[in-house]
């Protein structure tokens, strides 16, 4: 057996009671590594060493802290090839997505560290004579990170860059299917100049090791990105020890293709916001919802992109899909497959498992025809490379399908009309709204987030980041007498 990868709890680096092997999705022969599983004592022990160096992290000076994440992104961009071949390896995106992923993420370390220094507060003069008041944010304390499987470095990056940047210990609880990636930040991060235990990495599964975790009294904060039920029932159990919770979830993004786009553009940011990622994004294109006019065009071009798109492993040159990430999501794509042709969709091209050289979970991109907003494809996120073209009359009635849905993540448009393409702006009920770009796709410093059941609580990334990471503490002060 491979030697066991372990859990860094309270700042040593220890196994578990248990272990879990980490196989390449794109060739199941390849063992990527046998991970130990933290279990609840450790858990507690790594809490109660968290209380107590984040208050030392917290008083270190502000440039202090900007080195140590200018250090830890740094180190991740130069190591892109390496670490993003890793991701990919165990993940399944293509090597470029993946090293493209290492790469974003040591940018978000990058600028939370200068946000270091621009952690500037507030002055004001009472209403009452001779007093003045001080506002300013300070950590919130001990916070959990539960990060996701499909941007296993990214996302953890974006949670876990602003918590050390605004004076929080972190207790990082990662994806299990993603571990090795977890493994190498983890790395990264705790040979720097920091406090034993400041940062902790617990894998483990969400039954056990997250469960404790969030109803855990010793957690102040919890930041989690995962499928809508198992945040409800993180959302229920932190509401006991009223902590507090920031939750991205679930979506159902739209993209909609007026008569006027330029439909080469338009199928190509299909294709990419459909298929990218083997379709496994929060921010995925999963229903293309286009005007009549052009429909025919557009569907004739998005099919044969589909269909002419390289279904390959992971690390091989020309690949632009590579496998999903495990068994049981490939059995739940094909299970939404079914799903769809049950309810009257035609299925155009692909959704269909793939015989590979190597043994893996692929399967084709696949394209749903004749859907409408009701059918369950178009109102549950399948996470898959599916997508469904809805067939609309007009702009009005596109952005009532486009608004017409639980979530309400990204949303886009396709058209050369400035009036539209403003009005979509301003009347698309999403977090976030693309004009003429992929609905995947994001910046890190400006906010990130939802509504409905996309998202609830402070948004990530950027400046709203600090929303959730502090707390605001107004001050009163009286001088006395001259």
């Amino acid at each position: 057996m491979a030697d066991v990868q372990k859990n860094l709890i309270a700042g040593e680096w220890v196994i578990g009671d248990s272990v879990i092997e980490n196989r390449n999705p794109s060739d199941l022969t390849d063992l990527i590594g046998v991970f130990a599983q933290a279990n609840t004592d450790q858990l507690q022990k790594t809490l109660d060493q968290a209380r107590i160096t984040q208050q030392e992290w917290a008083a270190y000076g502000l440039e202090r802290k900007q080195s140590v994440l200018n250090a830890i992104g740094n180190e991740m961009m130069a190591r892109a090839e390496e670490l993003g071949t890793l991701l990919s390896r165990e993940e399944g995106k293509p090597l470029a997505e993946g090293k493209g992923e290492v790469f974003r993420a040591g940018q978000f370390f990058t600028y939370y560290a200068a946000e270091c220094l621009r952690q500037i507060g507030e002055n004001a003069d009472s209403v009452r004579p001779d007093i003045e008041v001080d506002v300013r944010r300070e950590a919130v304390g001990v916070v959990a990170i539960i990060s996701p499987w499909n941007f296993p470095t990214a996302t953890a990056s974006w949670k876990i860059a602003p918590a050390l940047c605004y004076g929080n210990a972190v207790v990082w609880k990662p994806a299990n299917i993603t571990p090795a990636s977890a493994v190498a930040l983890t790395e990264i991060i705790e040979k720097q100049d920091i406090p034993k235990g400041l940062f902790s990495l617990v894998m483990g599964s969400g039954g056990s090791v997250g469960q404790r975790l969030v109803e855990s009294p010793k957690v102040d904060a919890i930041s989690f990105t995962g499928s809508v039920p198992v945040g409800k029932g993180i959302a229920t159990a932190a509401i006991q020890n009223l902590t507090k919770v920031q939750m991205e979830m679930g979506s159902k993004n739209a993209l909609a293709v007026m008569d006027d786009a330029d439909l080469d553009l338009a199928v190509s940011l299909a294709l990419g916001g459909a298929f990218g990622g083997t379709g496994q994004k929060c921010t995925a294109s999963s229903r293309l919802v286009v005007h009549d006019r052009i429909h025919d065009a557009f569907v004739e071009k998005l099919v044969a992109g589909a269909q002419a798109m390289k279904v390959g492993h992971a690390l091989e040159e020309g690949t632009q899909m590579g496998p999903v990430v495990s068994q049981q999501q490939l059995a739940e794509n094909l299970a939404y497959v079914d799903l769809g042709k049950s309810e009257g969709a035609e299925l155009a091209c692909g959704g269909v498992r793939l015989d590979m050289p190597h043994e893996g979970f692929y399967m084709s991109p696949g394209v749903f025809l004749n859907t409408d907003n009701a059918m369950r494809i178009n109102r549950e996120e399948m996470f898959a490379p599916l997508t469904s073209v809805i067939r609309v009359g007009s702009y009005d009635e596109a952005l009532s399908v486009v608004n017409d849905t639980n979530f309400g993540l990204t949303s886009g448009i396709v058209t050369k009309s400035l009036a539209r393409a403003t009005h979509f702006r301003r009347n698309a009920r999403t977090g976030v709204v693309t004009v003429n770009l992929p609905t995947a796709g994001t910046d890190y410093h400006v906010p990130f987030g939802g509504r409905g059941d996309s998202s609830y609580g402070p948004r990530e990334q950027g400046k709203a980041a600090a929303e959730f990471y502090t707390t605001v503490k107004t001050a009163y002060i009286s001088a006395g007498p001259v």
